[in-house]
Formats: structure tokens, C-alpha cells, sequence
């Protein structure tokens, strides 16, 4: 994998239990890494849901490997959380695909 292919900054995002300051336990996002990554793909598919139209963004991302990646985890990639499908590593574990899906309400 080459380095100059890596364009773009991603954070990688875990959910964990916190406590706010009023004592009670509260489930955020926290970040668990930045990584450098190229986009792969990147498409849009829009599907009719109760609340209305909504666009479903099909993104890849390629980064390097990582081995505690989980489904679990999002992508934040330009201000927009992108929930991870699947992961897809090389098979000598050099570098992986993060398949992800955001939603966005179509205007």
C-alpha cells in the first residue's frame, strides 16, 4: 500500500459508558484512533422510509491494518459518522477495507 494514496483522515469511534456530571452513566462516542485512509468508493442510494426519503451514502475506506477494529466501531470521515458493514482485510494483513453506511435525510 502506498503512503501517498492515504489522503484523507479518518477517526475511528467506540461507544463507552462515561459519567456525566450529575453521577449518571451515559453511552458516548469516544475516539479510539486516527488513521490515514483512501476513499474506494463512494455512492448513494436512496430508499423511501416511514420518516421520508432517506439517502443511504455507501462509502470505502482503505487504511492500514488494524487489528481491534470491530463492527461496533464507526468512521467520523468529514464531520459525517459512517457506520462500519464490514471489515475486509488483505490476507497478509497489511492493509483492510472498512465498508460503511451513513444516513442523511434528502432535502
Amino acid at each position: 500500500m502506498r503512503a501517498g494514496k492515504l489522503r484523507y483522515r479518518i477517526k475511528l469511534q467506540s461507544f463507552t459508558e462515561t459519567v456525566d456530571e450529575y453521577g449518571v452513566p451515559a453511552l458516548v462516542w469516544a475516539d479510539v484512533a486516527t488513521l490515514r485512509a483512501e476513499l474506494i468508493q463512494q455512492s448513494a442510494s436512496e430508499f423511501i422510509r416511514a420518516q421520508g426519503a432517506v439517502e443511504d451514502e455507501l462509502v470505502i475506506f482503505r487504511t492500514r491494518f488494524l487489528d481491534s477494529i470491530t463492527n461496533a466501531m464507526r468512521v467520523m470521515f468529514d464531520g459525517n459518522p459512517h457506520d462500519i458493514r464490514e471489515i475486509a482485510p488483505d490476507p497478509m494483513r497489511r492493509h483492510m477495507e472498512l465498508r460503511t453506511v451513513t444516513r442523511r435525510p434528502s432535502p
